[in-house]
């Protein structure tokens, strides 16, 4: 089976517990659909775990990209990653930029916002004008994550439309980690793990700056 893990966000006990379950179903190969570790209270830890999954395919989210393209017009943003982005090896930061922003297996795309941008994402319910996220894409499965909301639907031009959902900071009213799998038949499967919600939200206060108290705010109610 392939394990589908979006927008981690460096929850590391959503994440172990995550993987705990995988394991014990049978999950041998992983698609990583970014927004891995930074900023969070585990950004290390949180890679150092990914890196050690067998049959790991890994693709860039906006929070790999804002490493070295920072966004000039969020100053939320741009404060959490100064206090953090430079406690990263610049090894580190240049892998997670380098890595590509799509990726193809099986047949279906995976991307993390949008086959147009990673920061522009596609809605559980159908908006208009949505067609122009898919930059031309059409008649197939295209999985996509960073709205950190759980669901499937069809989309305009004959494309199939999944989000795992988010592992550690979920936005669609449940608190448990969201993620999915592919069986072995090409059935796609979503999967809910409890894990230590009161762990992560109170190592989330700890860190500097006002992203802390956000994130944890999301991380106990399971919405902004």
């Amino acid at each position: 089976m392939l394990g589908l893990l979006y927008d981690i966000h460096g929850n590391l006990p959503a994440l172990e517990q995550v993987l705990e379950q995988a394991e014990a179903e049978g999950v041998g190969r992983w698609l990583l659909g970014g927004d891995y570790g930074t900023p969070s209270p585990w950004p290390l830890e949180t890679l150092d775990r990914l890196e050690q999954l067998p049959g790991a395919t890994w693709i860039r989210g906006n929070g790999e990209r804002w490493l070295c393209e920072p966004p000039l017009d969020r100053p939320e943003v741009m404060e959490s990653y100064a206090i953090f982005s430079g406690g990263l090896p610049g090894d580190v930061v240049d892998r997670l930029y380098g890595l590509p922003p799509r990726a193809e297996l099986d047949g279906v795309l995976y991307v993390h916002g949008s086959p147009l941008s990673d920061v522009e994402s596609f809605a559980p319910q159908p908006e208009p004008g949505e067609e122009r996220l898919l930059d031309g894409v059409r008649d197939r499965l295209v999985v996509f994550g960073h709205s950190h909301r759980q669901f499937r639907r069809p989309g305009p031009a004959g494309v199939d439309l999944l989000n795992p959902g988010s592992v550690g900071m979920p936005l669609d009213g449940d608190t448990r980690a969201a993620w999915a799998v592919c069986t072995d038949h090409g059935a796609f499967e979503f999967r809910r793990t409890e894990y230590d919600n009161q762990r992560a939200a109170a190592a989330y206060r700890e860190l500097a700056g006002d992203f802390g108290a956000m994130a944890a705010g999301r991380i106990l109610r399971g919405s902004d």
